[in-house]
């Protein structure tokens, strides 16, 4: 389907290809995917007038007294969910968020990066995000639930017979094509039940746009296979952790990523202990990180996969970037990419360069450091809106606080964010 089809034309061709519902779907300001289904007769109105919802129940939103919010379909993000029944088929569309009176709802993060593409367009600059998402493939119990036993006792890069998520790394990959997803590789992870998709670069909202849909089809195609995909930094202690590395490039003037990377990393460096908590935002993140290739100090280089930064070796697209191994599922990717979007334009509008006082320094090694660090930030605070900052961050509090008062942190904490990733 076109992104340049107008909103009679998507509802005439949803009624040509037997469509009953409609999704409405965005994302909490945690990055938690919510969605209202509607008749497709519906959608017409949807368009024009919006449909409203509680902000009140959305965890971070709005207070009960101001809680009326609408939902508006943006057309560019029509996708059809090919796990959905062929009769009477299902699409979903990402939707703005917004006041009655029609004003931008501030804890609309994915409205915060669509502006921030804007700007960046206006300055004549090209961010592509590129990402690597690893996840495990557990076993359910006898009413469905979800247990801590992998699927499998695989591990890095095994085969069949050993590695049995081939067949339904298969069935992700070729659903992702048929909702426009490109994926460049799949492969099982060091992990036991643990894999991991790379998708291919493109432009910021997009990507993120991508990274929703894919998590969202990896627990609907798991669970229809009688498993359970997580998320989770950490699920198995013992084990590897599932990160979110991000591959970024910037252009910008018609000039790549090779004039830009040194103020690119500066820009990321300076405010990625700022930006920790945004980027590892759960309790479970902090098991992660440290161990396991997953970075816990403030380090760049060539090659090794414990870095930081990691600068790949390779030749065209593949060395035109840059690589950020500590972000995990947990994040609200919107607001991933216009934190780090907006730290790799300081370092070049400021032509900054790497500071060698930062190697060696330590990333937050809990939640609450991570919350700390950024409360005082001049950096967040003029990047988000003043409500999304406070909202997070005392929810994030809240988190804490209720784990670490527990006589187990570690596996209340999991067993509480488990669900979440």
């Amino acid at each position: 389907m076109s992104n340049s089809f107008n909103a009679e034309e998507i509802i005439s061709y949803a009624k040509e290809q037997d469509v009953s519902f409609v999704r409405l779907a965005f994302c909490d300001i945690f990055g938690q995917l919510k969605n209202i289904s509607v008749s497709l007769s519906t959608l017409e109105r949807a368009f024009s007038d919006g449909i409203r919802f509680d902000a009140s129940q959305i965890r971070g939103f709005l207070n009960v007294e101001d809680s009326d919010l609408l939902l508006f379909p943006d057309p560019n993000t029509m996708a059809f969910l090919p796990w959905r029944p062929s009769q009477g088929r299902v699409i979903r569309f990402y939707c703005d968020i917004k006041h009655p009176d029609g004003r931008p709802f501030v804890g609309d993060t994915r409205y915060m990066l669509k502006q921030t593409e804007r700007e960046l367009f206006e300055k004549d600059y090209e961010v592509y995000l590129g990402s690597e998402l690893e996840f495990y493939l557990f076993k359910t119990d006898e009413n469905g639930d979800p247990t801590y036993n992998p699927m499998d006792r695989a591990s890095y890069f095994d085969i069949a017979p050993l590695d049995k998520g081939e067949n339904i790394r298969r069935e992700i990959c070729l659903t992702m094509e048929e909702m426009g997803l490109k994926f460049e590789s799949s492969h099982h992870e060091k992990g036991p039940g643990q894999n991991e998709v790379v998708f291919r670069h493109s432009l910021l909202l997009d990507a993120t746009d991508n990274i929703i849909s894919f998590k969202s089809m990896v627990k609907a195609l798991a669970a229809r296979n009688g498993l359970y995909a997580s998320f989770l930094p950490k699920p198995l202690f013992e084990e590897s952790g599932s990160g979110f590395h991000m591959n970024i490039s910037v252009s910008k003037d018609g000039r790549d990523m090779s004039v830009y990377r040194e103020n690119v990393i500066a820009g990321i460096l300076k405010h990625i202990r700022e930006m920790t908590v945004f980027l590892n935002p759960i309790v479970n993140s902090y098991e992660r990180l440290g161990g396991y290739q997953a970075p816990g100090t403030i380090t760049y280089g060539t090659g090794n996969r414990n870095l930081l930064i990691r600068v790949p070796f390779g030749k065209g697209a593949d060395a035109n970037r840059i690589e950020l191994r500590s972000p995990d599922n947990a994040a609200n990717p919107y607001i991933a990419a216009t934190l780090l979007t907006r730290a790799a334009m300081e370092g070049i509008e400021n032509d900054l360069k790497y500071d060698d006082s930062l190697s060696g320094d330590s990333l937050p090694q809990s939640l609450i450091e991570a919350v700390e660090v950024a409360t005082d930030s001049e950096f967040i605070n003029s990047v988000l809106p003043q409500h999304l900052v406070s909202c997070f961050l005392n929810a994030k509090r809240q988190d804490w606080a209720l784990t670490a008062s527990s006589s187990n942190p570690r596996l209340v904490a999991r067993e509480m964010e488990f669900s979440l990733t």
